[in-house]
């Protein structure tokens, strides 16, 4: 009979651990992307910021119970421009985004805030 090596067990199930390292998502980005800070990582942050307003629209149309059609009629704009704003607004003005929000009745919050002095 041969002897085996000892199963690693996690900590916190009590299971054997598997092969598969795990990261944290922070980590990645870290390592990926950039560190926290940096010119990389803010660019990133940012573009990941405008990829998630398309989604809102959409979240917030349902929750209001409309559908495209009828979100376009408050806007006075035709359904396909709806659905161009849940797919992609990243080209997109302010005050389209602004209007859009009103119509869905609920509001935006803008922060600006001064890059760290030289």
């Amino acid at each position: 009979m041969q002897d085996r090596p000892a199963k690693e067990t996690d900590q916190h199930s009590g299971s054997a651990q598997s092969p598969i390292r795990v990261r944290k998502y922070r980590d990645l980005k870290d390592k990926y992307v950039g560190a926290a800070g940096t010119a990389e990582r803010e660019q990133f942050e940012f573009e990941l910021s405008l990829e998630l307003i398309p989604l809102k629209i959409k979240e917030y149309r349902k929750q209001n119970n409309l559908t495209q059609s009828e979100l376009g009629a408050l806007l006075g704009v035709q359904k396909t421009q709806i659905s161009k704003l849940e797919t992609n607004a990243v080209n997109v003005t302010l005050e389209t985004l602004l209007k859009v929000f009103k119509a869905l009745h609920t509001r935006i919050k803008l922060s600006f805030e001064p890059e760290a002095s030289l």
